[in-house]
């Protein structure tokens, strides 16, 4: 079955290479682009739009989207009620428009994906950071990115979180009585642990969980030195939504 996708925010990093990825698969047909700084009427004989509105009624089983958190939850929302099937990796969702969104989705009936992160070996890092908190729950996560990201902690480095909570045994981290001489020195702190943001030029995408124990540490790292690493993931995503009756948040529950 040849899947027909619509890819939002193409003019951005990540949307430019999900649009040669999708051009690049037979088994998937591009047939609209959106963008509000497009300038183009059409790209390679593919029409371009800058407002979504005019995307209703149009024939698509899939919405890709590579915006910005600003307007992902409003983007994730016109594809569900409009019968594409949401394949989104902006970040910047709250746990409620999380729900709201599955909730609309199971109600459609479609499926759908919210993935902090497309990169395969990401996915493995969250699972290993998660079973080796049983072990050591002492950890620091550090994420770093390139200094265009505007959201943070990223959408990655909350996910690891979220999953190592599950598993973790509660526990306040550091000094009773520390103190930050300058304020944010030591993080944002999540269930007792923290999170550092890094935004650097030439940085594309990377995360560390730092484990220390009694005489030993541990430390699980993922890099994603191009953004290429993501398209096997969002071409799993596209493939496998439009067999869903359901959104989810995260890869993993795709593999």
């Amino acid at each position: 079955m040849m899947i027909s996708v619509i890819i939002a925010g193409f003019k951005g990093k990540m949307g430019s290479t999900a649009l040669e990825m999708v051009k690049g698969d037979s088994e998937l047909r591009l047939v609209a682009l959106l963008d509000p700084f497009a300038k183009e009427k059409e790209y390679d004989g593919v029409p371009v739009f800058t407002n979504k509105e005019d995307l209703q009624g149009l024939a698509a089983d899939v919405w890709v989207d590579f915006t910005t958190p600003q307007v992902a939850y409003d983007n994730t929302r016109f594809a569900l009620e409009n019968g594409f099937a949401p394949v989104v990796g902006t970040t910047g969702f709250t746990q409620e428009q999380i729900k709201d969104l599955q909730d609309l989705s199971v109600r459609k009936e479609l499926g759908g994906l919210i993935a902090p992160n497309f990169a395969i070996g990401a996915i493995l890092l969250m699972e290993f950071a998660a079973k080796a908190s049983k072990y050591f729950p002492d950890l620091e996560i550090i994420e770093l990115h390139h200094d265009k990201k505007k959201d943070a902690p990223s959408g990655t480095a909350v996910k690891t979180a979220e999953l190592i909570r599950q598993i973790r045994q509660p526990k306040q981290q550091g000094a009773a009585d520390e103190s930050e001489t300058l304020a944010g020195a030591r993080g944002a702190e999540f269930s007792g642990f923290r999170i550092h943001s890094v935004r650097l030029p030439g940085l594309v995408a990377h995360q560390e969980v730092i484990f220390g124990a009694a005489g030993e540490g541990l430390t699980l790292r993922h890099d994603s030195y191009d953004r290429s690493s993501f398209m096997s993931g969002v071409n799993l995503g596209i493939k496998e939504v439009v067999k869903r009756d359901r959104m989810v948040y995260g890869l993993e529950h795709l593999l």
